[in-house]
């Protein structure tokens, strides 16, 4: 299996891949700065530098030529201000979709965020405001996709703790934290499993192991009409 990474220097990125490389999958990521290849190689990734916030469709597109699933882990991160929430958060999660589409890769993953769905409450600070509109318009956008079998994944507080393997999976968890580890534990097993296609699924640190929540999805998830 062939697995490309949007935003593959992220937290949850590289950790992923290293789950991938260490089961013998391919896995590659895509990265803006040159001088994060070497630490992709060290998780056992194929760096590919691409900037998505410059790119073109046919560029991306090449880059997922014979890849089995694509990742969008990508976001404009922490001090970034609106415009980029919008250009990375946004618009680079659909270029991605655009482009797997274009090279023929229907299984898509996104990592979203929790309350998105919805317009931010009043008060909520401009930049994570948008932040949060930027993330639900990506969601809508690829929930709208007949030909791309997306899952949707939207974790609750991250954390850098150890990963326990338990989780609570499914349309609605409430809030809670969530180990990256066990983040990235997760999006291995719903690329593993046709039963995640087309749902929108939160996730928080619970008492299931991985393997038992992701199985279960026939059962608790809810299908999103095209």
């Amino acid at each position: 299996m062939r697995t490309v990474i949007a935003g593959g220097h992220g937290q949850i990125a590289l950790r992923l891949e290293r789950l991938l490389a260490g089961r013998g999958d391919e896995v590659a990521g895509l990265i803006r700065r040159p001088e994060h290849a070497d630490d992709l190689r060290s998780a056992g990734a194929e760096p590919i530098v691409c900037d998505l916030e410059s790119a073109s469709v046919e560029e991306v597109a090449r880059h997922l030529e014979g890849a089995d699933a694509a990742v969008f882990a990508a976001g404009a991160g922490p001090g970034s201000g609106a415009a980029r929430k919008d250009t990375v958060d946004r618009a680079a999660a659909i270029l991605f979709a655009d482009a797997a589409e274009r090279a023929g890769v229907r299984r898509f993953l996104v990592v979203s965020a929790m309350g998105v769905d919805g317009e931010p409450p009043a008060g909520t600070d401009p930049v994570f405001a948008a932040y949060l509109r930027a993330k639900g318009a990506a969601d809508d956008d690829v929930r709208r996709r007949v030909n791309l079998d997306w899952t949707i994944l939207r974790p609750g507080r991250l954390t850098n703790g150890p990963g326990t393997g338990r989780v609570t999976l499914g349309p609605q968890t409430g809030r809670g934290d969530v180990p990256r580890d066990d983040v990235a534990a997760v999006l291995l097993a719903l690329l593993d499993d046709p039963r995640a296609a087309r749902v929108t699924l939160e996730l928080i640190g619970g008492d299931t192991p991985i393997d038992q929540a992701v199985a279960t999805l026939g059962v608790q998830a809810t299908e999103v009409p095209d």
